[in-house]
């Protein structure tokens, strides 16, 4: 087929059933079977003979170009069943666990291809029926998934572990639909004496495993954020991956890793957490920072890549949340910084308005002063002339010579000069009294009137 068909297909294919999809796999790797058989035979039917040039007719075998191993050899005669070919392979010594690059074994094969005597070739040559593949599914797992009960209880009767954890967190019986295989697979349990205290427990176990040695690499001071060679993943990629919430939460909130490093596709852990359904893990890298807008290699983001839509759902929801908490942050910090121009300003225009009041009053003090000065210099000429004139008129008084009885001398009512000063110096006092008064009430800070104050003097009463 060609890819814009199996494009096409694609829509198809996801409202398949599990056992449909096996069914439709199973037909394509038959036809693509057939396909190569009659290529084959076309190509030797074609270099089978030729003749030379005395016309002697050559019988002429095709030259071998491509060799393969044993081990590719035996997982190919695995999964086109033929069981005189797998035999010949294990009997020549070929290990029965061979993988190929997804680390699937002729074991897991025959169990999604309902095999059931290749199933017993191969563990009669003692495969493992604990074997994983890259997502840790075992034998188990693939027959309990695509519900072959026949293989589920041989797998059983032969050792395989009731309570493996694949890549998932799955058990077998958490991934079986069929009611009898899965009937069969909790009643082993049950036999057995396996509990749900043991069961979460071992489904823990790979994170505790993980934690525990995390924190040992933590005491011997070393870094927790190394890369692994091949993928470029570090831990917060692998714990992000898995759902390890404890270790997440363990790297992020001890030791503050970062939460944009990026892997050799240019994937951060957000993207691992979005790709195998794990919410709680990327609610927990976005309040740490990680952004939800981060692109791999292939300009794909966490919700381009996750694959549920309830999750791409909440993803767009946390990006939506994200980016309005970076705008109402880039708000404040605005509002921040125009508060403290504005109070820079208010201080300068107080300091300012203090300035002026504190000269006015200098100045205002100043002009009170000479005033008080000049209308002091005033008071002593008026005293200095009226002293004067008593002077003159006791000389008048000295030369009428008069004759007046004692009964008919009145007091003067004309103020003696003593009086006439003391009268003086007390209007002037008042005078002053009243200007500081008013200096005061004027120069007073909270009026702030500014105008200079004008001071008025009491006239002096001669």
């Amino acid at each position: 087929m060609d890819h814009a068909d199996l494009i096409e297909e694609m829509a198809h294919i996801e409202h398949m059933s599990t056992q449909e999809r096996l069914e439709l796999a199973r037909r394509r790797r038959i036809q693509q079977w057939k396909n190569w058989v009659q290529r084959e035979r076309e190509r030797n039917k074609h270099s089978k003979s030729h003749k030379n040039n005395n016309n002697v007719i050559l019988n002429s075998k095709p030259k071998r170009h491509i060799f393969f191993s044993d081990n590719v050899m035996l997982l190919e005669a695995a999964s086109r069943n033929d069981i005189q070919e797998v035999r010949r392979l294990l009997m020549k010594g070929v290990s029965p666990d061979s993988t190929n690059e997804d680390g699937l074994t002729a074991l897991h094969q025959c169990c999604i291809d309902n095999n059931e005597e290749m199933m017993k070739l191969l563990i009669e040559f003692k495969a493992n029926v604990n074997a994983e593949d890259s997502e840790k599914w075992t034998p188990l797992h693939a027959a309990a998934t695509c519900g072959h009960l026949p293989l589920v209880k041989y797998l059983i009767q032969h050792g395989a572990n009731l309570l493996a954890v694949n890549a998932d967190g799955n058990m077998p019986y958490d991934i079986c639909e069929q009611e009898a295989a899965l009937d069969h697979i909790e009643a082993e349990m049950a036999a057995r004496g396996v509990t749900q205290a043991l069961i979460d427990e071992t489904r823990a176990a790979p994170e505790t495993r993980m934690l525990e040695d995390l924190i040992v690499e933590a005491e011997q001071g070393r870094e927790l954020e190394t890369r692994d060679p091949n993928t470029g993943a570090t831990p917060l990629h692998i714990a992000a991956a898995n759902g390890y919430l404890r270790v997440v939460e363990y790297l992020l909130d001890q030791h503050h890793v970062s939460t944009d490093v990026k892997d050799k596709d240019g994937w951060q852990p957000v993207h691992a957490a979005a790709c195998w359904g794990h919410v709680d893990i990327l609610e927990i890298l976005v309040q740490n920072g990680a952004d939800l807008n981060a692109k791999t290699k292939h300009d794909e983001t966490p919700a381009d890549i996750c694959e549920d839509p309830e999750l791409r759902d909440r993803i767009l929801a946390l990006k939506t949340e994200q980016e309005t908490k970076k705008m109402q942050e880039a708000t404040r910090r605005r509002v921040r910084r125009t508060q403290s121009n504005n109070t820079r300003a208010q201080s300068v225009r107080r300091t300012s308005i203090r300035d002026k009041v504190l000269i006015t009053k200098k100045d205002t003090l100043e002009e009170a002063r000479l005033r008080l000065q000049a209308a002091n210099n005033s008071m002593e000429l008026s005293m200095d002339s009226l002293q004067h004139k008593t002077n003159n008129n006791s000389s008048s008084n000295n030369s009428i010579t008069t004759t007046t009885s004692p009964t008919n001398n009145k007091p003067n009512n004309s103020p003696s000069p003593s009086k006439t000063g003391s009268m003086e110096y007390k209007s002037s006092k008042n005078s002053h009294y009243q200007m500081s008064t008013q200096l005061s009430t004027r120069c007073e800070p909270d009026g702030m009137d500014t105008t200079p104050p004008s001071i008025e003097l009491n006239k002096v009463n001669k």
